[in-house]
């Protein structure tokens, strides 16, 4: 059966349309829209401007314009995170550094691929005020017999309270309570269920700006920061399995490359435009000076710059995993950073 000079005519208009459907106008040229490298999700473990990179791919469509349409999650917690990636739940995580040596032990190989920063931004503690004031409690030796709030066991949090409560002599004395998410554990603290709680800055930040809270750590501070931990030390990263590096290197570079973009973006801004960005969509349970201030230290003090996790950093941080901490010093003997870290994606996304 021949075509009818109708459907014929048709079905080439049609045709034409569809070719037609991957290109656009910009200023006036034709541009083709970018290959489609598919879905993935992606999970960050809680709500925190130090996440800033993340919200800003999404929020300025930088994963779309890779050709990676990004489903974002809040995974709520670190643990939970690596549990979602390992499960395959998640292609992308960003939580603690720590991750991906630790899933890597636990069998599933996951590799660091993007670094947020060079200081570990939740080991902050902070107090309430009226114990601050009163001297009950000043300094970190002052925890003994006391509560301190972390989000769950074995969490980023909870291995930073036990290092710096080891660190002040008092680890034995203190109750470490898992409590779920930051907010959960600002709240602990400020109805007095705990007497003193791991924290962000802009958890930090928050309890100063109400009245009620005090910090007797601040790691955001240099001094405070190099007597406990001697220099660069990873605290967010970006990561994925090793399983997915191998069988979707074009995935993981698009992916990488879009939060390149992001902090470039933060880096030639004010935190005020960062803020504007961003506050909205992703940080509105905080308020907005508190978050405006923290990504102004952050810009200046915390974030990497050029994302790229060194050696060094990375060793600095297997070493507070260790010493029965977390892991067995033998153990982390086993995951070097060769095999937990791959910085080739943001070289190649910075030309370097």
């Amino acid at each position: 059966m021949s075509n009818s000079p109708d459907f014929t005519t048709r079905r080439r208009v049609l045709a034409a349309a569809g070719a037609l459907a991957g290109i656009s106008l910009v200023n006036g040229r034709v541009a083709f829209a970018q290959p489609k490298l598919g879905r993935v999700v992606y999970g960050q473990g809680s709500i925190d401007p130090f996440f800033a990179a993340g919200y800003v791919a999404l929020k300025k469509g930088y994963f779309g314009e890779g050709g990676l349409e990004v489903e974002y999650l809040n995974s709520q917690s670190g643990p939970r995170t690596n549990q979602l990636l390992a499960a395959g739940q998640i292609v992308f995580g960003a939580t603690a550094a720590t991750a991906a040596p630790a899933l890597t032990l636990a069998g599933k190989p996951a590799t660091l691929v993007f670094g947020f920063d060079r200081k570990l931004t939740y080991a902050n503690v902070i107090v309430r005020r009226e114990d601050f004031e009163s001297g009950k409690i000043k300094s970190l030796k002052d925890l003994a017999g006391k509560r301190v709030g972390a989000t769950q066991p074995q969490s980023s949090t909870w291995l930073m309270a036990l290092y710096l409560m080891q660190k002040a002599g008092v680890a034995d004395k203190v109750d470490i309570r898992p409590l779920g998410d930051l907010a959960t554990m600002l709240g602990a603290l400020k109805t007095g269920s705990v007497s003193a709680s791991m924290a962000t800055m802009s958890m930090m930040e928050q309890a100063k700006q109400e009245g009620w809270g005090v910090p007797i750590f601040d790691a955001t501070t240099e001094s405070s920061w190099n007597e406990f931990m001697g220099g660069d030390v990873p605290g967010i990263a970006a990561l994925t399995l090793q399983d997915t590096i191998q069988k979707r290197p074009e995935v993981v570079q698009a992916f990488v490359t879009a939060l390149v973009r992001a902090q470039d973006f933060i880096s030639a801004n004010s935190a005020a435009a960062v803020t504007d960005a961003i506050y909205d969509d992703y940080l509105n349970a905080f308020p907005r000076a508190a978050i405006e201030k923290t990504l102004g230290v952050y810009k200046e003090t915390v974030f990497l710059k050029d994302n790229i996790i060194t050696q060094d950093a990375y060793d600095r941080m297997t070493a507070i995993m260790g010493d029965g901490r977390q892991f067995s010093n033998d153990e982390l003997k086993t995951v070097p950073y060769d095999r937990c870290v791959n910085m080739s994606f943001v070289r190649r996304a910075r030309g370097l």
